[in-house]
């Protein structure tokens, strides 16, 4: 008799839904990608305006610790395509006062220069400094340097308390949580200490103790559309998976058994965004791989299957919204950039600011930002023209009904107040990207509702940042969960038919 490939098709387009059809073709499945956008990347997508400017959905940083992904990229032939970052960790304060953690420390790695870092920062007062070390000293992080495995059990039971919650109860400040670890929470999970759960930021913290590399920073030399979604899509292609871009997946095709106790997916229905409620076009598969992000998965997933526990939950989680800005200016925002310039800005112990990496700031809108045209060059520098900041506005709450032109302008307003070199700079050129449903909301208590990638439907099977995995919702937390939707596909599914 002869054998079949068995066909997989994964809806959505993003890092979770690439990962996963990376990991089903190498396993040789048959597979097909649908997004319902004209351009792949999901929350990593980036596109060209008419004047051939880059737009990204938001600003991107690889910290060390992203392990899968920089697998994924190994085995792609693109590991190259980051760029890596001074060990140093930067807020930009107002009137241009800069300070930070800076883990450079010799030879020396973790935890000692993480200890380096946040004892000689000038963020914090001198009060401030030895409080936010007692209470670290007195954390499941300690643990970590001895039994990472057990810190991490330790750190999952903590998703009951807010970071705030539990960081105040331990003897730290307000002052700490404002003037450090606020930045840190809106560039991870775009919500404050107050909101955000003890577990996901304590994660981080582990992961930085105990890991020398955990703490470093890299950016991708250009646009991800470049230079990582894109080098994803041409892997698949060359294996012949095909990938359906601007092809809506209107629902899910399924079955009951005649006794009712066994739900089967086996197939899905299309349809071309300009047809409109036109019918749509079934699909027969061996399995789906729902790869959308919170807000996709409840539109697609059925009522029916709400009457499963772990498919109601994801109901249950909120996401947050974004908005992304990016501001071209005439000239370079630290004049240290400019060939033509002596001028540059400089950290309060009188060292000069490292601009070719991610800052951040509590002194503005923006939680964290970065001058493209120095992080990464291969996209964003122009020829004759100067800085290129990408600002990320968390929370987004309060600008998302703004028009673009307020946005812009309050934002510029912002950034003077930080560098006031660029006080007479001039805006050449701006984007706004709003995203109203971004990362699902960290909040405590959430945690236990993230979904497995396995779920109890026959044939159904969930990946995306917001999955359960040892991580948070991020790029890492993407591919991890592309990684595990693949097993769970292979141990139900065979390879051939």
């Amino acid at each position: 008799m002869k054998t079949t490939t068995s066909h997989i098709a994964v809806v959505g387009g993003g890092l979770a839904g690439l990962s996963t059809a990376i990991q089903l073709i190498d396993r040789g499945y048959q597979v097909t990608i649908y997004e319902s956008r004209k351009v792949l990347g999901g929350k990593v997508a980036s596109w060209k305006d008419k004047d051939g400017n880059h737009i990204e959905m938001g600003l991107h940083v690889f910290f060390g610790c992203y392990y899968e992904l920089f697998g994924l990229m190994s085995k792609l032939g693109i590991i190259d395509h980051l760029l890596l970052k001074e060990h140093v960790h930067q807020y930009v304060n107002k009137g241009g006062k800069v300070a930070g953690l800076d883990f450079r420390f010799g030879i020396l790695g973790a935890p000692w220069n993480g200890i380096k870092a946040f004892l000689t920062t000038r963020q914090l007062g001198n009060v401030e400094k030895l409080r936010n070390a007692w209470v670290l000293a007195t954390s499941p992080v300690v643990r970590g340097l001895v039994d990472l495995h057990g810190a991490m059990r330790q750190i999952r039971e903590l998703d009951k308390y807010s970071f705030a919650e539990w960081f105040l109860a331990r003897g730290g400040t307000n002052t700490s949580l404002e003037r450090l670890w606020n930045p840190i929470a809106y560039a991870l999970g775009f919500i404050d200490c107050f909101q955000i759960s003890a577990r996901c930021m304590l994660t981080i913290f582990v992961l930085f103790a105990t890991k020398s590399e955990a703490s470093v920073l890299r950016m991708l030399k250009g646009a991800p559309g470049d230079y990582l979604t894109g080098p994803m899509a041409d892997y698949l292609q060359q294996r012949n998976a095909p990938i359906f871009l601007r092809k809506k997946v209107r629902r899910l095709i399924y079955e009951n058994s005649q006794d009712g106790a066994q739900w089967r997916v086996t197939g899905l229905e299309t349809a071309e965004e300009a047809r409109g409620n036109a019918p749509g076009k079934t699909v027969s598969v061996d399995g789906v791989v729902v790869a959308c992000d919170v807000r996709g998965a409840q539109r697609l997933l059925p009522q029916e299957f709400r009457t499963f526990s772990s498919l109601d939950a994801i109901f249950r989680l909120e996401t947050v919204p974004v908005i992304t800005v990016q501001l071209r200016f005439d000239g370079w925002i630290d004049p240290s950039s400019s060939s033509t310039s002596s001028q540059a800005m400089t950290t309060e112990n009188g060292d000069a600011i490292v601009m070719d990496n991610l800052l951040y700031s509590a002194d503005a809108d923006f939680s964290c930002f970065a001058d493209l045209a120095l992080t990464s060059p291969e996209s964003y520098y122009k020829e004759g023209q100067g800085s290129l900041l990408q600002l990320v506005i968390t929370p987004g709450d309060k600008y998302m009904h703004c028009t673009n032109e307020y946005i812009v302008e309050t934002m510029l307003e912002q950034v003077r107040e930080l560098f006031p070199c660029s006080r007479n700079l001039k805006c050449i050129w701006y984007s706004v990207v709003k995203l109203g449903h971004s990362l699902y909301r960290e909040a405590p208590n959430t945690d236990v509702w993230r979904p497995k990638q396995e779920t109890p439907i026959s044939g159904l099977f969930l990946a995306g940042s917001y999955t359960a995995q040892d991580y948070i919702d991020s790029m890492e937390g993407a591919v991890k969960s592309g990684r595990l939707a693949a097993e769970a596909v292979s141990q139900k599914i065979p390879v051939n038919k």
